[in-house]
């Protein structure tokens, strides 16, 4: 039997270069849906500034919702208030979203998340957005959000999707949806610094799930999480992708539990939370650095745990590892307040030591030396690494 390319004669020769091309595309394509390489990942954070900041939500907000929603959705506040953080020296604010507000209005919430971001540009930082979160209260509802509880700390917050969404694998398509329509808007955008995919994904939450029965939160996530990364992947973002461990043994990849490990495997850059004593988040910084690729801290800071400014941004320095502090402005978040003040509310008395937070409302310091110390620490950064202004990310190749 005489071949394809014989019996074709030499037009097969001019069509085996477009099939060779066609070929080397779809390879190209399919390359960008896997995880960054540790080359990849390196070249990225090598272009960028030490990475200090904070998880920012403006004071006169008390979740996502609320600091989203069109109603009241405040550009002077949050401008006002990221210049703060500008005037500390930092570069970055983890920011949460919600697929609540993609849902009820795709266009618009694309619209506020592009004015936030040419805020944050203004001031010289480049957010890390947080999409899908399991912390607190897992019953979220679009609307007017309820006032703070009284000396309660981090009385309003919502979960992203919620229990609803979780516990129904016929809901997960607006999951998909919601990860795919935002990260797919700004996917080449240079002014976002990375994706946060879900924050603590298995928190159980203990005792808030009285409606719809989560037991099996954990496994949901072990099957769900996964997912959520290829979804974001499918729509090839330029930035890198993440979510961040905070429990377990990582001493070893075959030491952690599985949700971590999925985190671990799964993102391009390393992420983490710590709200231990600075021994004990030194040892973790090391931990993952056996992963050979960027590490950064996306929670710290509770003084009353032992997490302070002054022992731990010095460390994050030494190792140039990321440093995300929780709070930025004291506000309708109270999160100032302990975190026993769930058990016992703090209305008759204050804490002696605020818990987190770095800022009165008017933007005083909390501390004064803390806020020195931040100017004076990333002001060395700038000094000995430099500042680029519009770092460019790197696209998947």
């Amino acid at each position: 039997m005489k071949s394809i390319l014989t019996m074709a004669g030499p037009r097969a020769f001019r069509i085996a270069p477009v099939c060779l091309l066609l070929t080397m595309l779809c390879s190209a394509v399919s390359a960008q849906d896997a995880r960054w390489s540790e080359e990849q990942a390196n070249a990225w954070y090598a272009q960028q500034p030490w990475l200090v900041g904070a998880n920012f939500l403006p004071s006169n907000a008390i979740n996502e919702l609320e600091m989203w929603q069109a109603d009241t959705f405040d550009p002077v506040t949050i401008d006002r208030e990221l210049g703060w953080a500008e005037g500390l020296g930092m570069n970055t604010m983890r920011v949460f979203l919600h697929n609540l507000l993609w849902e009820q209005d795709p266009k618009g919430f694309e619209t506020r998340i592009d004015a936030f971001l040419s805020i944050a540009a203004k001031h010289h930082i480049r957010p890390i957005f947080v999409l899908l979160d399991s912390c607190w209260d897992p019953y979220p509802k679009l609307g007017p959000q309820h006032p703070p509880i009284p000396g309660v700390h981090n009385s309003g917050w919502v979960q992203a999707p919620g229990a609803e969404v979780l516990a129904d694998p016929a809901q997960y398509l607006r999951i998909e949806r919601y990860v795919e329509g935002v990260i797919g808007a700004f996917a080449r955008d240079p002014r976002i610094l990375a994706w946060d995919l879900w924050n603590e994904p298995d928190n159980e939450n203990q005792g808030s799930y009285a409606k719809i029965d989560l037991r099996n939160k954990g496994e949901i996530v072990q099957s769900l999480l996964p997912k959520v990364f290829a979804w974001a992947r499918s729509v090839h973002p330029t930035q890198p992708l993440t979510s961040g461990l905070y429990y377990g043994d990582w001493s070893s990849e075959s030491a952690m539990p599985p949700v971590p490990r999925i985190q671990y495997e799964q993102s391009d850059v390393i992420t983490f939370h710590d709200y231990g004593w600075p021994e004990h988040f030194e040892q973790r910084v090391k931990e993952l650095q056996q992963s050979h690729r960027p590490v950064i801290c996306t929670e710290y800071m509770a003084r009353g745990a032992g997490s302070l400014i002054e022992t731990i941004l010095p460390i994050a320095q030494k190792y140039k590892v990321g440093a995300i502090n929780w709070g930025l402005v004291a506000g309708k978040t109270q999160t100032y307040l302990p975190w026993d003040s769930w058990q016992r509310p703090y209305v008759l008395t204050s804490p002696t030591v605020w818990f987190h937070d770095l800022l009165h409302p008017d933007g005083r310091p909390y501390r004064t030396y803390e806020a020195d110390l931040i100017r004076q620490l990333t002001s060395q950064a700038v000094a000995r690494d430099g500042h680029p202004e519009s770092p460019s990310d790197t696209p998947r190749q």
